[in-house]
């Protein structure tokens, strides 16, 4: 068994900390080393039900399956040893023994963009929008793939074909949370889904505040956009201090519960996040230039709807798209500086007087801009 091999099994060892791990590798000089123990050797060092445990996955389990599990689902395992390992998570607490990884972990910097997973809309919507703009200047955005804010940053920097990666609580094949395998893909094929478990392995309730410790470790800050004081975000609040990583928080509503995160974050010190250019001004980059993709059909037609302000709800009354479409469209074209949202949430076109030709359906199928949208009580 190779170093490397020895790392990769040592690492899937399931019921045993990574802190135990490492402690076992410090004992006995090296990964092989600590796969060679006998089990007399492991309950000195671990405790007798421990050891038997781990003495037996050891011997029972071959570190050629598991990398072959990993290339049947299209991922490569970086471990300790090997160089392209991420320098960044070498310098934290009891690192993961081995990684991954689906794709490419971009170079570069990283900020982690974290928050609640029933964000309102406009938070939502901020996370959308602080992604798109970091990936315009060249930050990657890194999230954990959940509902809700993870996936609206990651959303936001691929709408923008900027890089992100996201941190899983399962392994890399497991299609978790349902519903967010393509949102999967997606990031795979523009950066990279990273996990310390094997393929196969099922979410778990105590695999998340490890798995946090991974997302603030690999970014150089973390932004918490909206959480309430019991949410996981703050738990990777405090693990990005803890590593020395700078941490933002975006100020909103005292009528908004999922404020009281952010806001806890901020009396203790974090950096004021309105905005990505606030984070970017704080790691000393520059912002991006808007980028500058053509206008599609769908996309035109869109500005066209909004030569006067409205609502998205409106756009996709008007058979613009889903609400989800419409929301990326919306944050593309804003980044771009196509159209500017303006307070309450309504959109208008910023390319001046539109051609007229086909029309907009929001203005033909009678669409209106409504006194219930505005009168509808809506939370930063």
């Amino acid at each position: 068994m190779t170093e490397r091999e020895a790392w990769v099994l040592l690492n899937a060892a399931p019921g045993v900390s990574v802190r135990v791990k490492h402690r076992l590798v410090e004992a006995a000089g090296s990964a092989q080393g600590a796969v060679a123990l006998g089990a007399p050797t492991l309950a000195e060092l671990v405790g007798q039900r421990c050891a038997r445990r781990l003495w037996e996955f050891l011997r029972r389990v071959r570190p050629a399956a598991l990398l072959e599990d990993a290339s049947r689902c299209g991922a490569q395992v970086v471990t300790l040893a090997d160089p392209e390992y991420p320098q960044a998570l070498r310098e934290i607490p009891d690192p993961p023994l081995a990684l991954y990884v689906r794709g490419r972990l971009p170079d570069g910097v990283r900020v982690a963009v974290v928050g609640s997973r029933n964000p309102s809309p406009d938070g939502e919507y901020v996370a959308r929008r602080m992604a798109a703009e970091l990936a315009t200047a060249g930050v990657c955005v890194v999230s954990g793939l959940a509902r809700g804010i993870d996936a609206a940053a990651h959303r936001g920097a691929l709408e923008v074909r900027g890089p992100t990666v996201a941190v899983l609580g399962c392994g890399v094949d497991v299609g978790y949370p349902a519903g967010h395998e393509d949102l999967a893909d997606q990031v795979a094929a523009c950066g990279a889904v990273v996990s310390e478990y094997p393929p196969g392995t099922p979410p778990a309730k105590h695999h998340f505040p490890l798995r946090n410790r991974l997302i603030s470790g690999l970014s150089h800050a973390v932004v918490v956009v909206e959480a309430t004081l019991r949410s996981g975000a703050l738990i990777t609040a405090d693990l990005a201090l803890e590593q020395g990583r700078e941490v933002f928080a975006v100020p909103g509503s005292v009528l908004n519960p999922r404020s009281a995160g952010p806001h806890r974050l901020l009396r203790e010190g974090a950096g004021w996040a309105e905005s990505a250019a606030d984070v970017l001004q704080a790691l000393g980059i520059a912002p991006g230039p808007s980028p500058q993709h053509p206008v599609g059909p769908l996309e035109a037609r869109v500005l066209e709807c909004l030569r006067e302000p409205r609502f998205p709800d409106e756009l996709v009354g008007a058979g613009l798209g889903t609400a989800g479409a419409v929301s990326a469209l919306l944050v593309s074209l804003e980044v771009r500086g196509l159209v500017q949202r303006l307070p309450g949430g309504r959109y208008v076109s910023q390319v001046g007087q539109q051609p007229r030709a086909g029309g907009c359906p929001a203005e033909e199928n009678g669409a209106r801009s409504g006194f219930s949208h505005r009168d509808r009580t809506r939370t930063p």
